[in-house]
């Protein structure tokens, strides 16, 4: 997949449908970690289940394997660096980062937390060029709807300051975010490497996977073991979910360039996210005009940057 092979508009509708998946996802892991009192062990669940059904992808379809010699040959000859697989890490920092903290924060304050990390990260790392779509312009639309784009999760996430919710629990989604854009670009590349997106997302899930496990049981070791696994099986979705989020960031970031797929993929976090806390709470309180006010001032901003770019891509 290439630009020139792949319609953009089609690209910003995919994104948007992921970031859905990506809102859903923080709502089951939320409550995952909620109902096992134990963030990490949901995270770990997450992942690992998600790693299963990619082992089993790989089981059933040649061109995965064949991807994974790719990247393995890549690595040996220095044409891929030994970094560009760990992305991995950082999606496993942002399933913790849900387990840990979306029932609490709730997933409209979650999501644009993590909005303000995805937007810093996609302009800087389109910037240096570290995605497979190589270097893009600092233009003034990309540049304005970053900016709009901050300014709209500020006042989402006013309500909260000097509330009863720690600090902490703000600043892990952020971190969050950054690391997602750095995720994004490189599976990117190793999906190139490898000319498969399934090969790409195992490599994100075992890596992932790995990280959480330790940290599992090191909580493990501190704290005790969490509660007994609950039995609804919705509980257990956000490893699929996942799976389909990595899968198609890998193949469209070629295509959109890191924050215009962090912007696209924002569109339909956030409006899945609200509809989620006014029509599915996880609290009593109601949601603050601020986050709703945010919320659509983000959007705002994907329009901004999206639709100018589109049709500066277009006259090229």
């Amino acid at each position: 997949m290439t630009p020139r092979t792949f319609p953009l508009w089609l690209a910003l509708v995919i994104a948007m449908v992921c970031g859905a998946g990506v809102a859903l996802q923080s709502r089951i892991n939320g409550e995952l970690g909620r109902r096992l009192g134990d963030g990490f062990t949901a995270a770990a669940i997450s992942f690992g289940s998600g790693l299963v059904i990619l082992l089993v992808a790989l089981a059933i379809a040649p061109a995965g394997r064949r991807g994974l010699g790719r990247v393995r040959d890549a690595l040996r000859g220095g044409e891929l660096r030994w970094w560009y697989v760990c992305g991995g890490a950082a999606g496993a920092f942002l399933v913790l980062s849900q387990g840990l903290t979306a029932a609490v924060l709730g997933v409209a304050l979650f999501t644009v937390s993590v909005v303000a990390g995805q937007t810093v990260s996609g302009l800087v790392l389109d910037r240096i060029g570290l995605g497979p779509g190589g270097r893009r312009p600092l233009t003034p639309a990309r540049i304005a709807g970053a900016v709009i784009a901050l300014l709209a999760v500020t006042w989402a996430v006013s309500a909260q300051f000097g509330g009863s919710v720690p600090v902490w629990m703000m600043l892990l989604p952020l971190i969050a975010g950054l690391g997602m854009g750095w995720q994004q670009a490189v599976n990117g590349q190793v999906r190139v490497v490898a000319e498969s997106a399934l090969t790409a997302t195992f490599i994100n899930f075992l890596v992932g996977s790995t990280v959480l496990v330790i940290l599992m049981l090191v909580h493990w070791a501190l704290a005790g073991l969490p509660k007994p696994l609950p039995t609804e099986p919705w509980l257990y979705l956000g490893g699929a979910i996942g799976c389909v989020f990595i899968a198609g960031a890998a193949l469209l970031v070629r295509v959109t360039g890191v924050l215009l797929l962090g912007l696209a993929t924002v569109a339909g976090q956030l409006l899945t996210a609200l509809l989620l806390d006014l029509l599915a709470p996880t609290s009593s309180a109601p949601v603050a005009f601020s986050t709703i006010g945010g919320t659509l001032l983000a959007i705002v901003a994907v329009g901004v940057a999206s639709v100018r770019w589109g049709a500066l891509s277009r006259g090229r």
